[in-house]
């Protein structure tokens, strides 16, 4: 169990990536803080799901925008677990729209969700990793912030300031033994691809593997990027897209 003893705090974990990330770390030994915003009972769901693999689990809601609330939730996991050792910023909304249409509100909402959120969470976690001179950030950023995507302007710029921040970060805490990393999904069968038609995929002809990926496939490499065999690893940005932005 590669994660044994370390304590994951994971935002966005009730559903879709951040769901199957907080079960396969439980799956390594992890102890889980299921950082989410409104769906309680998912939240809980993955707790106790994590609880029958034999660790801990709590769930916390957060409104990650708020800096405030960001910072007490750490606070709180830091005193329920004894200590924080892995950072996943999972949290992500989108509200698509063509630019020519798109509303101020749903720009600025995406970003602070996206983008802000993750800068909140690393900025109050950053002294608990320092202190230590340890720890793992993991950033879920998007081939849509590598490659942008039409009518998502504000998701695929939060996206792409996320992989900044990731290699800002890095630098930062390279000389402190912190890792800082970044996954950048394609076309992930999750709630926010629901609507697309699996059986007849527009999609599956852009991607070289010709299907969409599952969030267990992306949560194989959170493991990797958490656990000691990425220790020399930083500052990177990973795609997991069947090929989709190579």
């Amino acid at each position: 169990m590669s994660l044994k003893g370390k304590t994951a705090l994971i935002t966005g974990a009730g559903r879709g990536i951040g769901r199957a990330i907080a079960l396969a770390f439980a799956k390594e030994g992890a102890n889980i803080a299921a950082i989410y915003a409104g769906n309680a009972q998912a939240a809980q769901e993955v707790c106790q799901q994590a609880i029958q693999l034999g660790v801990q689990a709590k769930a916390y809601q957060c409104d990650v925008s708020s800096f405030d609330l960001a910072k007490q939730t750490v606070q709180a996991v830091q005193k329920d677990f004894g200590g924080i050792d892995i950072l996943v910023n999972n949290a992500g909304i989108t509200r698509d729209g063509l630019v020519y249409t798109m509303k101020e509100a749903d720009f600025n909402a995406v970003l602070d969700t996206n983008l802000k959120g993750a800068f909140h969470f690393i900025k109050h976690c950053y002294p608990i990793f320092v202190k230590k001179r340890a720890g793992k950030i993991i950033n879920i950023s998007s081939v849509s912030g590598l490659m942008g995507n039409g009518g998502q302007a504000n998701y695929a710029a939060s996206k792409a300031g996320l992989i900044g921040l990731t290699k800002s970060v890095a630098r930062e805490l390279a000389g402190r033994g912190i890792c800082c990393n970044a996954i950048a999904p394609g076309f992930i069968e999750t709630d926010m691809t629901a609507a697309i038609d699996k059986e007849d995929n527009p999609l599956a002809g852009l991607i070289p593997l010709r299907r969409m990926g599952k969030p267990e496939e992306v949560a194989q490499l959170a493991v990797f990027l958490a656990g000691s065999g990425s220790d020399y690893i930083t500052g990177e940005v990973i795609r997991v897209d069947g090929g989709l932005a190579m």
